[in-house]
């Protein structure tokens, strides 16, 4: 597998952990040290304990809302990555960021940050010949 291709799956897991409320999934995917991540109307959180604490309060909610990210760009330099996305959480766009370090094997999201786009983006309609990870 490629580093592009690679990272996409890394990218893919953090959205699976999120749509199924994989709380563990999730603690897998985030690095260990040097960790950062804005929700949509949040504060910035530092660190692993914060940013975890609050992926237990959002994957706990009884209605989560579907969040479909769309039109990933990957950037990789090194053992550093990138990856641009539109995520639609229902009906609305966000402009998301996310970071990657490689760490042994594997990428491991050091950032996560969504914010509202203020243009008008539209929902794309899934096609069921896609070839997408996502």
């Amino acid at each position: 597998m490629s580093d592009e291709t690679d990272i996409l799956a890394a990218n893919a897991a953090y959205y699976l952990a999120f749509v199924t409320a994989d709380f563990p999934a999730m603690s897998r995917i985030w690095a260990d040290g040097n960790v950062s991540c804005i929700h949509p109307g949040w504060p910035a959180l530092i660190g692993r304990q914060a940013i975890l604490e609050s992926y237990r309060q959002i994957l706990s909610n009884p209605n989560p809302e579907r969040i479909d990210p769309r039109n990933e760009t990957v950037m990789v330099e090194g053992g550093e990555a990138r990856v641009l996305c539109v995520e639609f959480v229902s009906g609305t766009a966000l402009a998301a960021t996310n970071l990657f370090t490689r760490v042994g094997d594997a990428w491991r999201m050091t950032h996560h940050q969504a914010s509202p786009i203020a243009a008008l983006v539209e929902e794309p309609v899934p096609q069921p010949s896609s070839r997408r990870l996502n």
